[in-house]
């Protein structure tokens, strides 16, 4: 993306420089003993509550419902998630359009990180847009859920659907780990085999690939 000297939000999120870094941040620990442990959110959720924040509350066409939305949004930032998932989901519940569908997705954030993982399911999947960043964050949350249930082949649907999401060298390389790994917990190695294959040759330049390198190696050498 071209550099210029003013950026909206979402451009400044999307930009080469500093985008790394977020990722890192947010980025999950794989482990080889079949231990999937997937990190929640983390800074670059926070960037993303913070950009629909600023969007949809300065252009609402319900500013009761922003406002609420806002605030609950503060609250969330402040780890208060159990406050923030009852809050988003009152909301969800009382508007519509923008309104309802943002506070879909911080209900479902906030109830993964109470590990309620059966209602963020259902607040992520009401949760649709276009955008390059968000949804597909939102595919892969759901596959987080999925996962810490053990419902790994669901875990698989959805971390597809966020690696195929208008892939891109910034995001797509970490879903698609997601993916290895899902596939490995559910017994397919081949299948794991195979993506982190791809994530070697097709993201070469990622961070993601120094372990994909690792895990491809070591399914190799247990056929």
């Amino acid at each position: 993306m071209a550099k210029k000297e003013e950026k909206s939000s979402l451009e400044f999120l999307e930009s080469a420089e500093g985008l790394q870094q977020e990722i890192s941040k947010v980025q999950t620990t794989v482990e080889k003993n079949k231990n999937v442990i997937y990190g929640v959110a983390g800074a670059l959720l926070l960037a993303i509550l913070g950009y629909f924040g600023y969007q949809y509350y300065t252009t609402s066409q319900d500013e009761e419902g922003q406002a609420k939305l806002f605030s609950t949004m503060y609250k969330f930032e402040a780890d208060s998630n159990k406050v923030a998932a009852k809050e988003a989901a009152k909301i969800a519940d009382e508007f519509g359009g923008n309104t309802g569908n943002v506070a879909h997705f911080v209900a479902g954030v906030a109830n993964l990180k109470e590990g309620k993982f059966d209602s963020a399911i259902e607040h992520l999947k009401s949760f649709s847009s276009s955008d390059l960043l968000v949804q597909a964050r939102a595919y892969a949350l759901i596959g987080d859920a999925y996962s810490e249930k053990k419902a790994y082949s669901d875990a698989i649907d959805y971390y597809k659907k966020a690696s195929e999401y208008k892939a891109n060298k910034y995001f797509t390389p970490t879903y698609m780990m997601k993916l290895a790994t899902a596939y490995e917990a559910n017994k397919e190695p081949k299948e794991a085999l195979a993506i982190y294959t791809e994530i070697v040759e097709k993201y070469a330049d990622s961070q993601e690939a120094i372990n994909a390198k690792k895990f491809k190696a070591m399914l190799e050498g247990a056929e």
